[in-house]
């Protein structure tokens, strides 16, 4: 298939584009920069030129495809409630193109508000009406009508240099000195390796199910006083137990998450598509990389 690949230069963007290289299939990857575009080139992919803002681009990446893979996102969580909105238009563009055609789009979404407090989430769990983050990407893609769209829910993707929302984590942990965890720290994370998770995106491509919510999950959920003591021994900064009440001054807009419980379950995922994640687990990158 011909792929059109947006977020193709991103961290789990670009594994993607490798992984759907290295099993035959021909990539167009969506590029914002120069940089960007001599990186795709470089490891055999067509280049578009654009931005997410630019829906015509991104529609004309569609229409050249054969399927779609939407991984960009703007990351600057200072403009969220925005940033969300520039996806959901993306996301709809992008379905005007696709609509009334079987050809697959595949849209990021994540694991986190799904399930109540205690409870692992599930690829059976829909979007609850009280979602409490603007982002809609899954509720967009599986509105679309006339549209073959699935959802991949991401945990927190990492490696030796990137890790989700850890790395935010790590970076206040640097700013302020010490490595903070709410409370007693049991509150969990799932992850996966993002080598896993673009092994992952092959197969959700290769054996396409309109509707379906796939769970790129390794690890069901990692203690936050894990992390938080990983990190602090990587920092050579002590980890340290705030209240909720502290926790909101120290993490800042990372607060909503510090404390909550990210778990989620990969059951039916690896048994539909037959994954098996072999990656590093989340604590081993986090002691291997270079503080």
């Amino acid at each position: 298939m011909r792929v059109f690949v947006t977020g193709a230069t991103g961290f789990v963007g670009s594994q993607v584009v490798q992984e759907l290289i290295a099993a035959g299939h021909k990539v167009l990857g969506l590029a914002r920069s120069e940089a960007g575009a001599e990186a795709l080139a470089a490891t055999g992919a067509d280049v578009q030129r654009g931005v997410l803002e630019d829906v015509s681009s991104l529609r004309k990446g569609a229409a050249a495809s054969d399927a779609v893979i939407h991984l960009a996102f703007i990351h600057d969580f200072l403009k969220f409630q925005e940033n969300c909105e520039i996806d959901r238009q993306a996301i709809e563009a992008l379905g005007s193109v696709l609509a009334g055609s079987d050809r697959p789009l595949i849209v990021a979404s994540g694991t986190a508000g799904l399930a109540a407090p205690g409870q692992v989430a599930t690829e059976d769990d829909v979007v609850p009406p009280n979602f409490p983050f603007p982002r809609v990407s899954e509720q967009t893609a599986l509105s679309l009508k006339g549209v073959s769209a699935s959802v991949m829910r991401l945990p927190q993707v990492h490696n030796t240099i990137k890790q989700g929302l850890v790395t935010y984590l790590i970076a206040v942990a640097r700013e302020k000195g010490v490595s903070a965890f709410v409370g007693e720290g049991r509150n969990c994370w799932a992850a996966a390796h993002v080598s896993d998770v673009a092994r992952l995106y092959l197969l959700a491509l290769e054996k396409h199910e309109a509707g379906a919510k796939y769970h790129a999950v390794a690890e069901e959920g990692v203690p936050m006083r894990d992390i938080a003591e990983t990190i602090g021994r990587g920092l050579k900064v002590p980890a340290v137990s705030l209240s909720p009440a502290e926790a909101a001054a120290h993490f800042g807009w990372l607060a909503m998450f510090a404390g909550g419980d990210l778990v989620a379950s990969s059951e039916k995922t690896r048994e539909n598509l037959g994954w098996k994640p072999v990656g590093p687990g989340l604590l081993a990158d986090l002691e291997q990389m270079d503080y």
